[in-house]
């Protein structure tokens, strides 16, 4: 089965390793086809659908995971269906629909546009597509540590923790996964919230999984109310750095990110670089750190030059 998403590079981030004094690595996910990691959960996922006899996939995301699904669809020659809430831009509807796939606008919240695409599953040959809790999503989001594991030893450098982007836990599970299936599992991870969606930290403070209330963070990607049952598992078997940002600190490392390396990433991937560009204490122990940069469809010079204002950065 060939991959539908591709090896993305590993590089060294300059300015930051000196900064730092530390060896900072970048796995460049905002180079995928789909503009995010999640090519590659999703891609596997909507493949082995697919072979399994599916003939219509059913994702509830007008973010990264929808958009996914849809390049997935489109490559796979595959009916695809994209179920958004109404708070969906119409920027992001066109977008997927662009590239094949149909759009259908239904609830005010994503929970009611998930219950509808769950209906539409009810029919012969259509299957769900979730954004991030399945375990083809975690196998396929691991292959980015496979190839890390690979460029690192290449380059003659074995990185000493690993730094993400948390919201439902797909890309945590996929990164865990990954580690663990290379021998690494002594390799801690620094799991980054924005301080608007920290579902995993409220988890962890409780020792249970816990619903947020609300979700009050310009990081959409990082959107979600509960973390996945096995993000949480995971606290209890490796050992996780949960860390919060702001906003704010999410938005300057994108500027930041923006200035240094020419690449627009979204807030949700601005999270996970605020780790390294704030100092947080929780990295200092570590002399060669591999961010995963995320990517996001969620960004654009218009959007970045918004956020500076707003929080007037």
């Amino acid at each position: 089965m060939t991959s539908l998403h591709i090896h993305t590079a590993l590089l060294q981030h300059p300015q930051l390793s000196v900064a730092l004094d530390k060896q900072v690595l970048l796995k460049m996910e905002n180079t995928q086809p789909s503009g995010s990691f999640k090519l590659r959960g999703i891609g596997l996922l909507c493949q082995r659908a697919v072979a399994g006899g599916a003939s219509h996939l059913v994702c509830p995301s007008g973010g990264n995971a929808g958009f996914a699904a849809a390049v997935a669809g489109a490559a796979l020659g595959t009916k695809t269906t994209i179920v958004v809430p109404e708070t969906t831009s119409a920027e992001v509807c066109q977008r997927i629909r662009d590239i094949g796939a149909e759009v259908i606008v239904h609830g005010a919240l994503w929970d009611e546009a998930n219950q509808y695409a769950l209906r539409l599953c009810e029919q012969p040959g259509s299957i769900y597509i979730p954004p991030f809790d399945h375990h083809d999503i975690w196998d396929g989001n691991a292959t980015l540590i496979d190839e890390a594991v690979l460029q690192a030893k290449q380059l003659g450098i074995d990185f000493d923790v690993v730094i993400c982007a948390v919201g439902g836990g797909g890309l945590m599970n996929g990164v865990l996964t990954g580690l663990h299936r290379n021998n690494l599992a002594h390799i801690p991870l620094i799991a980054v919230e924005t301080e608007g969606a920290a579902s995993l930290s409220a988890a962890v403070s409780a020792d249970e999984l816990v619903t947020l209330s609300a979700i009050n963070t310009i990081a959409n990607s990082l959107a979600a109310k509960r973390v996945s049952a096995q993000s949480f598992a995971w606290t209890k078997q490796h050992k996780v750095h949960n860390v919060t940002v702001s906003d704010a600190q999410a938005v300057s490392a994108c500027l930041a990110f923006a200035d240094q390396m020419r690449i627009l990433v979204e807030p949700a991937c601005g999270a996970a670089l605020a780790v390294a560009y704030q100092r947080l204490p929780e990295l200092m122990p570590y002399k060669r750190p591999l961010i995963v940069v995320c990517g996001g469809i969620g960004v654009s010079l218009a959007a970045l030059a918004g956020w500076k204002e707003r929080f007037s950065l």
